[in-house]
């Protein structure tokens, strides 16, 4: 049991002080506080990071054009951000070994979200992950599509996933107005604490609709 658990002496709203402290304070990951803090980051840094990265990109590969083809091709590249965050968070952040390094690893990369998810210093990915696998995205836009068109694609690419860090954020740490704000958080509410197995597209649940993975209410089935 957590350290931070209720004991069933308390009262109802010492109970639920004590478990909203659990879902917020996450523990060390490592022994070494310089290691652990590599793993706490503060939600602005992507948009921060990769904000100018992604000007930077557009710029580049607009070589002087404009029009509908570069948008096109920015769409492009949301769209597959928004299959890569799906596919991610199904089968690698929620595959989950039962004992061993490979349990120790699902902790470290998305475990402990799923144990302390209000913690607002482990809700976006970590720039030593981050950095490296927008690289190897570059490389695969730069084989896959060539200059300058690759730029462009890149640029939408890491748009989403800035637009995706900062969604996660809100519907962990907000209450939305909107419509389409109140539909994501409560989609993503429902992954962490009513079924797990559904509902992988934060940002985007319109690929869990076409996969037959949506978040159904209690006592419903999927089709």
């Amino acid at each position: 049991m957590s350290e931070h658990a209720p004991s069933l002496t308390q009262d109802p709203a010492a109970a639920a002080r004590a478990r909203a402290e659990e879902l917020r304070a996450s523990p060390p990951l490592f022994a070494s506080p310089v290691l652990d803090r590599l793993t706490r980051v503060h939600p602005a840094v992507p948009v921060m990071l990769y904000g100018p990265i992604v000007l930077a990109l557009l710029a580049w590969g607009l070589d002087g054009g404009t029009g509908w083809s570069t948008l096109a091709l920015l769409i492009l590249g949301y769209a597959l951000w928004t299959l890569t965050e799906y596919w991610l968070h199904r089968l690698v952040f929620h595959f989950e070994p039962e004992q061993g390094i490979g349990l120790r690893l699902h902790h470290l990369i998305h475990g402990v979200h799923h144990d302390h998810p209000n913690d607002p210093h482990r809700l976006v990915m970590p720039p030593s992950a981050s950095i490296p696998l927008a690289a190897i995205f570059g490389l695969i836009f730069w084989l896959a599509f060539g200059d300058p068109t690759w730029r462009v694609v890149a640029a939408g690419f890491i748009g989403g996933y800035v637009a995706y860090d900062s969604i996660h954020y809100l519907v962990h740490h907000s209450v939305p107005r909107g419509p389409i704000g109140r539909t994501l958080r409560e989609r993503h509410m429902r992954h962490h604490f009513q079924d797990d197995t559904s509902g992988f597209g934060v940002s985007a649940p319109y690929w869990d609709a076409i996969f037959g993975t949506t978040v159904r209410r209690r006592g419903e089935r999927r089709v």
